[in-house]
């Protein structure tokens, strides 16, 4: 089968299940199964593709239309400009979290030797982003799955940061006890009774302890408040992303006797998406 018609008839399998933009994504799912560009795809449209190659592409078109996300299919997603490898049972990382980086930056960056703490870690985009920016920056990242802490370590190694980040498998901020100048999390933040609408590769793909936050979506962000102040330094911050059309309550948590008034960053979609508050 010729570059052309696969193109062809990915799509339109795609389309029948469902996914936007099929033509696109029946490119991007060609170009890696041959491991070739998509300039390649678009000047040689006549290229013939062999049986391996064709068997190959027709499993992850198949994996597609299943609606499994194109990030577990690759296994890689670019986020804050690298790549970073991603796979079933770890949250894949989105772009309104590179704010929390952002954020994470603008702090830490006035510090001469800068630590955090970052809890829920998954992937390690997060923790593994910021280590990168700044190079004299150290960290210690939690998770409870030892499928994230093992993905993290590997995507510590492959960015070169591995020596500058400690790893526990611990439940959130359980064990630590050294005090440190951030601390920040992506934490599930979903209401557990809206599991049920999220987009099918979220809702049947996506871990669901990454994603479900209780019945308001904030009984880890309620933990987290609670135990980070033990760990901040004084002045030190403590940064969360958070869902729409939570900042209010997310707000009234804060303890005005122990912290600055919260602040909210806003997504492009302009919803307040990073909380931050400061430890008195």
């Amino acid at each position: 089968m010729r570059i052309d018609e696969a193109l062809r008839d990915a799509a339109r399998r795609l389309e029948l299940a469902g996914i936007a933009e099929p033509r696109r994504e029946a490119s991007s799912l060609l170009s890696f199964a041959l491991g070739k560009p998509h300039a390649f795809l678009i000047a040689h449209p006549e290229y013939q593709i062999t049986d391996q190659q064709q068997a190959t592409f027709d499993e992850i078109v198949t994996r597609r239309e299943a609606r499994e996300p194109f990030q577990y299919i690759t296994g890689k997603q670019e986020f804050w400009g690298l790549e970073f490898t991603v796979a079933p049972g770890v949250l894949i990382p989105r772009p309104e979290t590179e704010l929390l980086v952002e954020a994470a930056i603008e702090h830490l960056q006035k510090l001469d030797k800068p630590t955090f703490v970052e809890a829920c870690v998954g992937s390690g985009c997060i923790s593994v982003s910021i280590l990168h920016s700044l190079q004299n920056a150290r960290a210690i990242a939690t998770d409870i799955s030892p499928l994230a802490i093992d993905m993290t370590r590997r995507n510590a190694t492959l960015h070169g940061v591995d020596n500058r980040l400690e790893l526990r498998e611990t439940d959130l901020l359980d064990g630590i006890e050294s005090r440190v100048d951030l601390i920040l999390a992506n934490p599930p933040y979903i209401p557990d009774g809206d599991i049920a609408g999220l987009q099918a590769e979220v809702r049947n793909f996506e871990p669901r302890e990454a994603l479900a936050g209780g019945r308001d979506g904030l009984d880890i962000i309620r933990r987290l408040i609670g135990e980070a102040g033990h760990i901040l330094v004084d002045g030190g911050v403590l940064l969360m992303e958070i869902g729409a059309g939570q900042a209010t309550a997310v707000a009234d948590l804060f303890d005005s006797d122990k912290w600055g008034s919260p602040e909210f960053r806003r997504d492009l979609q302009a919803i307040p998406r990073v909380v931050t508050a400061v430890r008195r």
